[in-house]
């Protein structure tokens, strides 16, 4: 039954990654492409990699699908347009031709892997108690990817800053998005008013009880950036100006702190990023803390988009 029930969600997977390209309404297509994410995030679950799972449903699935929402709203107005192009045989062909070279090169590369597959899990694995997590993904991440996570966290501060540069210069400075207008006595308002105090608490446990069971700080940082922006999309409360300062070295903080530490380890353990014997999982947790508000920052103002109303010019 479980063979089953894994081959009916890889072939709906199949289907829906076909739907999500062919389909000629957006709007569809992005509905198509989060439901591929959601399915996505259970064969991770089957797969036995929760903590994939619940960055794929955070961020692939629910992330990624509003930010494209969001785009389908602005292009709205050139669809009728773009859906009246037919493209040649040959682009068609050319096209068709690309996918399937893609594809096959990606299956002969999977197949043609050596026996047993490189892997550095049997170095990684004996040395993971010295980092003092339990979580073998927060130890990876924190420990012998170190570099890669700090990257990743200033890439989607670079990220934020792109966004932020299509604001025209009468609103630089002041609130991005729109200034939502909602029923205070609506369902949407009463949401607003009993799901942040859950989503608070949940993001919470899931950010410290990743240093030993599945979670971490991206995935509670969805969360909690997605309790904000619920709270910004029932009218009440307003996104806060770009060119606060408060919001700003929150934006940074994570950043910093993680070359902080770096540096730390370059002064007492002779390496950029190593850690201190006996100090791994204090500043494990430090890096931890200070990137949580950096990621719910920039994943909310993310979605709000460029300031566009309230600027100093």
């Amino acid at each position: 039954m479980t063979t089953v029930a894994s081959g009916a969600v890889v072939l709906l997977l199949l289907w829906l990654a076909l739907w999500t390209v062919v389909a000629r309404d957006a709007f569809l297509a992005v509905a198509g492409f989060v439901v591929y994410g959601l399915l996505l995030a259970l064969v991770w679950v089957r797969l036995a990699g929760i903590d994939v799972a619940l960055t794929e449903a955070a961020i692939g699935g629910g992330l990624t699908g509003a930010l494209l929402l969001g785009a389908v709203g602005r292009l709205r107005g050139t669809e009728s347009a773009a859906a009246t192009e037919i493209a040649g045989v040959g682009t068609r062909a050319v096209a068709a031709l690309l996918a399937v070279g893609v594809t096959a090169a990606l299956v002969l590369g999977v197949l043609m892997l050596p026996e047993p597959v490189p892997t550095l899990a049997p170095l990684v694995v004996p040395n993971l108690p010295a980092t003092g997590v339990a979580n073998p993904i927060t130890g990876v991440l924190l420990a012998f990817r170190a570099l890669d996570t700090l990257l990743e966290a200033i890439v989607l501060v670079i990220a934020l800053i792109g966004v932020w540069s299509f604001a025209p210069d009468r609103a630089w400075g002041g609130r991005p998005g729109p200034h939502y207008q909602a029923d205070p006595d609506g369902i949407l308002a009463y949401l607003a008013r009993l799901l942040p105090p859950l989503g608070i608490v949940i993001g919470l446990y899931l950010f410290w009880a990743g240093a030993d069971h599945p979670g971490g700080k991206f995935q509670a940082a969805t969360i909690l950036a997605a309790m904000w922006m619920l709270v910004q999309m029932a009218g009440l409360a307003d996104s806060p100006r770009t060119d606060h300062r408060g919001l700003r070295a929150g934006i940074v903080i994570g950043p910093l702190a993680f070359i902080a530490v770096g540096v730390l380890g370059l002064w007492t353990a002779g390496a950029f990023l190593a850690y201190p014997e006996g100090w791994a999982k204090p500043l494990i947790v430090v890096i931890e803390v200070a990137l949580l508000p950096t990621l719910t920052l920039v994943l909310a103002l993310l979605m709000n988009g460029p300031p566009s109303r309230g600027g100093t010019r």
